[in-house]
């Protein structure tokens, strides 16, 4: 029997670099050191086998800080839908021009 050699592929240039590069927020576009995992439809509004993104902290914080569950539901249950929410409008122009890594924000009650 003769074995099979390993095939060699030639990625692209942009594909090498991508992934040994840091992970991008899928909101605000930045490389950063750590992403989170956003249910596009949150767990207790049944999207708890639903699609997810990868997040940036101080993203995934300002999202739930702005937007209801319901709201996340209903309106943004996509990625390009969140890039377009008029309630974050403000805070996306802030973060891409920022290197922030963490945000300290709650839930107002």
């Amino acid at each position: 029997m003769s074995r099979r050699s390993a095939k060699q592929i030639n990625w692209p240039e942009s594909h090498r670099l991508a992934a040994s590069s840091e992970p991008r927020c899928e909101l605000c576009q930045r490389q950063v050191s750590t992403v989170s995992r956003h249910h596009l439809v949150p767990r207790e509004e049944g999207g708890r086998y639903g699609p997810t993104v990868a997040l940036c902290q101080p993203c995934h914080s300002t999202v739930h800080l702005l937007l209801t569950n319901r709201e996340l539901a209903r309106r943004y249950a996509t990625v390009e839908a969140l890039q377009l929410a008029p309630e974050l409008q403000k805070y996306l122009h802030w973060v891409r021009r920022s290197r922030v890594e963490h945000i300290s924000n709650r839930r107002r009650k």
